[in-house]
């Protein structure tokens, strides 16, 4: 159908001034009581009354209002005022009701218009004036809302002045108190001059003061009195005090009169007594008693600094008590010593001539740039005291072990360089070149003490002035810091999680004992490292006498090389990485690759040796190449290859100190490799021919469990292997 059309078909709405009642409700209650108003005010009318009818439906609460005018008397509706007798809650309802009714009078339209009904019928016309109604409601309950709104945001502004005003005054009040407590807390503080003065206590005073001073039956009840008489008293004591200080003072001088000519008596006698220890070195030397050696090195000590006294005095005590192979020697420029130690104002007129010289000089020289002053702030920063300890450690088989320690003044810490000295030659192993490195021959002697960085918290600070970033820059001039050698000094600083209540002799003391057992133990370590990794780089395993019932008579696998590799190249192993996760390995360790070989497996394993070993075991990690690749990630019984190698510590360490460690998990590693190489071929594919691998060990069962796990486990004397 046109559009035409439907206009033709639409009703006509005949529109009059006054208007009827559905149009009139159509416009907001505002414009109708304003119409109203202009409509008594401009024409004079007889009373009358209009009552308004709504249709059915719900309705507002008041809907029916009566507009009365007579003459100009007129009653305005207000909403304001209406608003304060409306329940909210009735006018959500109304709202629901409303907004219910209206999508139902919007159905029947629909149903309507469906069934075929016109546009302008009666039904349809009388149903949309029912909706224009329920929409001015919803305007009103829409006004009535905003109204609410507006008023509840006054009430809000209002109560918030209110609450601001009285937080203006708490803060009023707070000042207030506080300024009170100020003034009250002077005058609480106020010193007088009397009560910097130590006085006796009361019960003393009452005791040994006479009565004109003390007055007990005054100063009893009077407090102030009490402190004059207390501060008479002392005034009286002091005076009585004095007198005997001069009477100390004449005995004083007396004694030192007698005392310098006693001095003065024995200082005739020391020529006398030089020519006398003179004649008496032949005797001494054939005694072995060097007094006169002792008593150098005790002139000579007197101008140490304290941190190498007490080592040199707690070395040489510990020395005589329990090791008498150990000996402690100062070496040095004692005269350089002698000046450091020397009184500024006794030097001061002897340089005055010279640095009025170098003043001239510096004058006609160019000013130093920025660099080279900063160089020369280094260099006296990290100047060494000129004397220094040498510490000579021997051991049973000839070897010594030479610690040189040095002072460093400006950051009063101690450092330790090293030196090795053997009867043998020990330049045959190529894989042992950093076993007896002094960088690294004393690291992590106790855990975690690596050395690398100054122990002294103050230090960092200085070196933020001479722009010196990291300590371990000069350590190979200067030597290791290590912690160990601060308290074998007598030193100890505050970042240190271990403090005791020990300084200086007492904490060297408790320090030095286990100190030097642990010196000795990592030369001795060493050097049978030394000497095993000699045969290992010739493809022999060194079984000693008392390990061999650890092993089985026959082993066949064998180790076919062992080199030494870097920890940038240990940590590009794949087969590694979970070692490296668990943080089990640190750039201080030693780190080894061994192949051990048999027919047409090889089996590759990355060692890493702890700088504590034998404390600490050795870290093994496997790789198999032999039908494939396999790794302790992927294979069960090269795990517990490894878990035999890694773990059974009490089994491979042999006698004490256990020294064969290392050796005796390499010739378990080949035993094992056998026993898996034995039982896997037993689960071949069934091809014919002679096996590669023909049992030759004697095991209760191949396998067992689900992972199918092999007897690594050697019994000894029955020689069997068996599952753990």
């Amino acid at each position: 159908m046109s559009s035409d059309a439907v206009k033709k078909r639409k009703p006509k709405v005949i529109r009059n001034e006054a208007g009827t009642p559905e149009t009139k409700r159509g416009r907001g209650e505002g414009d109708q009581l304003s119409a109203v108003s202009s409509h008594v005010k401009f024409r004079k009318v007889r009373l009358r009354q209009v009552q308004v009818t709504y249709p059915a439906g719900p309705h507002l609460i008041g809907q029916r209002k009566l507009i009365t005018a007579k003459n100009q008397d007129v009653r305005v509706y207000n909403e304001e005022v209406e608003l304060e007798g409306r329940d909210p809650q009735q006018d959500y309802m109304l709202y629901k009701d409303t907004c219910a009714a209206l999508a139902n009078l919007m159905a029947e339209i629909q149903e309507l218009k469906s069934g075929g009904a016109k546009v302008g019928s009666v039904e349809i016309e009388e149903r949309r004036r029912q909706c224009g109604v329920h929409f001015i409601t919803l305007k009103k309950l829409n006004r009535l809302a905003h109204m609410r709104l507006k008023k509840g945001r006054d009430q809000t502004h209002e109560a918030k002045q209110r609450v601001d005003v009285l937080h203006l005054q708490l803060q009023n009040l707070l000042y207030e108190v506080m300024h009170l407590q100020k003034e009250i807390s002077k005058c609480l503080e106020f010193k007088s001059q009397h009560e910097e003065i130590e006085l006796v206590s009361e019960e003393e005073f009452f005791q040994e003061a006479p009565a004109e001073i003390s007055r007990p039956h005054v100063t009893r009840d009077d407090h102030h009195q009490l402190t004059l008489a207390r501060l008479d008293w002392e005034l009286e004591q002091r005076k009585r005090l004095a007198e005997q200080y001069k009477l100390s003072l004449a005995r004083k001088e007396k004694i030192q009169k007698a005392i310098e000519q006693k001095r003065e008596y024995l200082s005739s006698l020391q020529p006398g007594l030089q020519n006398i220890m003179q004649a008496s070195l032949p005797v001494q030397e054939y005694l072995s008693m060097p007094f006169e050696q002792m008593q150098k090195q005790a002139e000579v000590a007197r101008h140490l600094p304290p941190p190498l006294y007490v080592l040199l005095v707690q070395a040489a005590a510990y020395g005589q008590a329990c090791d008498k192979t150990l000996s402690v020697n100062i070496s040095g420029d004692v005269d350089e010593a002698k000046a450091l130690s020397r009184p500024p104002e006794d030097s001061q007129d002897d340089e005055s001539d010279s640095d009025a010289e170098e003043e001239q000089q510096n004058t006609k020289r160019r000013r130093a740039t920025v660099g080279v002053q900063l160089d020369d702030k280094r260099k006296e920063m990290l100047r060494r005291h000129p004397l220094s300890l040498c510490l000579d450690l021997k051991c049973k088989d000839g070897s010594v072990l030479h610690l040189f320690f040095y002072y460093l003044m400006n950051l009063n810490i101690l450092t330790v360089k090293t030196k090795v000295s053997t009867t043998t030659d020990l330049s045959g192993a190529i894989s042992a070149g950093e076993l007896l490195n002094s960088e690294s021959l004393l690291n992590c002697l106790y855990a975690s003490d690596h050395g690398k960085e100054t122990p002294n918290p103050a230090n960092r600070y200085q070196f933020d002035k001479v722009g010196i970033t990291t300590f371990a820059d000069y350590v190979s001039d200067l030597g290791h810091p290590y912690v160990w050698v601060q308290k074998l000094g007598g030193l100890q600083f505050s970042f240190d999680g271990t403090q005791s209540d020990l300084r200086g002799s007492s904490l060297s003391a408790s320090h030095m004992e286990r100190t030097m057992k642990l010196l000795r133990g990592r030369l001795q370590a060493r050097l049978a490292l030394h000497k095993q990794f000699s045969s290992l780089e010739h493809s022999i395993i060194p079984v000693s006498s008392e390990c061999q019932h650890l092993f089985p008579a026959k082993v066949v696998s064998g180790l076919t090389r062992w080199t030494m590799m870097s920890y940038q190249e240990f940590t590009e192993l794949s087969y590694v990485q979970h070692v490296l996760k668990a943080g089990l390995v640190s750039e201080t360790d030693l780190f080894f690759m061994a192949v051990v070989e048999r027919g047409t497996a090889r089996l590759l394993t990355a060692v890493v040796v702890n700088p504590r070993y034998p404390e600490v075991m050795p870290l093994f990690s496997l790789s198999l190449h032999w039908k494939g690749e396999r790794s302790g990630r992927t294979d069960d019984n090269l795990r517990a290859m490894e878990s035999e190698v890694n773990v059974f510590r009490s089994e491979l360490q042999g006698p004490r100190p256990g020294l064969q460690l290392l050796t005796n998990q390499i010739q378990r590693l080949c035993v094992c490799l056998d026993v898996y190489l034995e039982t896997e071929s037993q689960v071949c594919d069934g091809s014919e021919g002679p096996k590669e691998f023909p049992r030759e060990k004697m095991c209760l069962r191949t396998a067992r469990g689900p992972s199918r796990l092999k007897p690594f486990k050697f019994n000894h004397p029955q020689g069997f292997f068996s599952h753990r």
